[in-house]
């Protein structure tokens, strides 16, 4: 009976699909973090310096790394979330998580599906696969206005055209 109990709690709390649902406040507490990282740069222009090469080690990597990816996931960490923590931009879109995947982001989605700290990817034609990534702070007029790092060798906010996304994920719940 006991063990019933706490099952029935647990699946209350974090839904049918074992999706954890946080409160809004989680989404503004990842984006106040990511703001708080803007001006940050790279050192040498080589996927360095202190602040980078910790986002990096947030993932297990050292310095000279693409860091796109641990960024974001060194965000949702200091949140307290656990998860994403992956330096490969690709796996921040698993299935389950991800809501929009290429010309279906232009089609259908709606600009009010499209959450604060949601994760982007960008498509690189060369490697035939995402690879850039960033959170986006929010959605108008057919534009994401985004917090990226390695972008342009630093952490930077961004307007992007929603043509240009590739896809987008929810790892933090709550529907769409």
């Amino acid at each position: 009976m006991y063990h019933l109990f706490f099952g029935l709690v647990l699946i209350a709390f974090c839904g049918a699909v074992g999706v954890v649902h946080h409160p809004i406040g989680i989404r503004q507490k990842i984006i106040d973090i990511a703001s708080a990282e803007i001006g940050v740069r790279e050192a040498t222009g080589n996927n360095d310096g202190d602040r980078v090469e910790e986002y990096l080690r947030y993932t297990g990597l050292g310095k000279g790394y693409a860091w796109c990816s641990a960024f974001v996931s060194w965000c949702y960490g200091q949140a307290g979330l656990p998860e994403p923590r992956n330096p490969w931009s690709p796996a921040l879109f698993p299935n389950a998580r991800t809501y929009c995947r290429s010309d279906v982001c232009r089609r259908p989605i709606t600009l009010t599906q499209i959450k604060p700290a949601d994760v982007f990817g960008i498509y690189g034609q060369g490697v035939r696969r995402i690879n850039h990534v960033g959170l986006v702070k929010e959605a108008r007029n057919n534009y994401l206005v985004t917090i990226e790092g390695n972008s342009n060798d630093r952490v930077e906010s961004k307007r992007r055209h929603l043509s240009t996304i590739y896809a987008l994920a929810d790892w933090i719940g709550g529907g769409r």
